[in-house]
């Protein structure tokens, strides 16, 4: 598959009409979804469809707005039942006033407003899931099941698919596996400057001899930032240093547990929490091992597949989305989830790689996410499943992952 997109969207059964695309999510804040949300949007303004995406607003508004897609603000992160009755009101409208070809939904929340509003009207309706929703009940199965009512559903991973399988008996008639795709433009080794990494690594007053762990993602129990302290307490080198960047979002008492277990290790000044990094690529260059060391399986996890495009040994859990994005024994380790003693090991056998070893695992990680795991990837397969749904072919999403597959 070529990682080009298309030259432009296909039209319409209208006569001179471009496809119009509303896409919609809560907020348009940090976050893979939002990510991919933004790419999306932009990839149709500049492929001749028109792109509108529905949100609560947030500061990445901009990254669509300067590009002409047009942003509608409207709280669709609310899960009031009057606030979501009231949606379908506001969707329907956007869809008679903008001619909207496709409601393309990202999340539970506006899912049943939008999947009501289509009712009635040309609109196709479809949505991406992102996670395997937990459904310990009949009623909370039964709110998540909007994300399983789309005439297409993509999965962003293998893992996701089987969820839709199992829990809502969905098929690959329906289901298209479309994974994460990162900017292959931002993460590379050769995009980041020495000057960027020396500012970084001032910041993080880090010795420059020393080996650093990094392991990023927001401070919440299940990222798994206490078993990477863990570990590094099992690791007898001083100089070796871990770095977990993420901001607890007022989760004082988690950090508080985080720092009061450094003190108890004796791994005060050894192991650094930084608040937010602008500067993610130089990061990743900075660190000698990446660490994905969530305790519960992810949807997809994009700190793998960032740290494989930088070159970067990484070592994640043996679950989830990770399964799909590391090989193992090739890009890296996968070991089992919530485990110090493995984990420390890991990261042993990483820090004792040579030169020469770190330059071929390089190499394959970086072979291995421009193959798979591009955010061209990622569009085309997205505009693919939109021509589908318009009639332009057939199964043109399915052709595309033959062609990636043969790539």
């Amino acid at each position: 598959m070529t990682n080009r997109l298309p030259a432009q969207m296909p039209p319409t059964q209208a006569p001179n009409k471009p496809p119009v695309i509303l896409q919609i999510i809560p907020e348009l804040g940090p976050g893979g979804a939002e990510q991919g949300c933004i790419d999306v949007a932009n990839a149709i303004q500049n492929a001749g469809g028109k792109a509108i995406v529905v949100s609560h607003g947030g500061d990445r508004v901009h990254e669509i707005t300067r590009n002409n897609v047009t942003h509608v603000n409207m709280p669709v992160h609310s899960k009031n039942p009057l606030t979501l009755w009231r949606n379908v009101s506001r969707i329907r409208k956007l869809i008679h006033q903008h001619g909207v070809d496709i409601v393309h939904v990202r999340s539970r929340a506006p899912a049943w407003s939008a999947l009501q509003a289509c009712k009635g009207t040309s609109a196709h309706y479809m949505t991406t899931c992102h996670a395997p929703y937990n459904y310990k009940s009949k009623a909370k199965q039964f709110y998540n099941s909007a994300m399983a009512k789309g005439e297409r559903v993509i999965a962003i991973s293998e893992y996701v698919r089987n969820y839709l399988i199992d829990g809502y008996g969905l098929n690959d008639s329906t289901i298209r596996l479309i994974h994460r795709g990162i900017p292959i433009e931002k993460f590379h080794p050769t995009m980041v400057s020495p000057e960027r990494m020396i500012t970084l690594n001032k910041e993080w007053r880090i010795p420059e001899s020393a080996s650093v762990i990094l392991l990023p993602g927001r401070l919440t129990r299940w990222k798994g930032q206490a078993v990477l302290i863990e570990a590094m307490a099992q690791i007898k080198s001083k100089d070796v240093y871990a770095v977990l960047i993420g901001s607890d979002q007022g989760r004082t008492e988690y950090r508080k547990e985080l720092e009061t277990l450094m003190e108890e290790r004796g791994l005060v000044g050894r192991v650094r929490i930084v608040d937010h990094c602008n500067d993610m690529p130089a990061a990743y260059m900075l660190a000698t091992v990446v660490v994905s060391a969530s305790t519960d399986p992810e949807g997809f996890g994009r700190i793998p597949v960032e740290a494989q495009a930088m070159g970067r040994p990484i070592i994640g859990t043996d679950h989830g989305g990770a399964q799909e994005t590391i090989l193992r024994g090739e890009t890296g380790w996968l070991i089992p989830p919530n485990d110090p003693a493995a984990l420390a090991k890991a990261i042993t056998e990483a820090l004792a790689l040579n030169n020469a070893q770190r330059a071929v695992l390089a190499t394959r990680a970086m072979n291995h996410i421009m193959q798979n795991f591009t955010k061209e990837i990622m569009i085309d397969k997205t505009l693919a499943v939109y021509s589908e749904l318009l009639g332009q072919g057939q199964s043109t999403a399915v052709n595309a992952d033959k062609a990636t597959a043969a790539a």
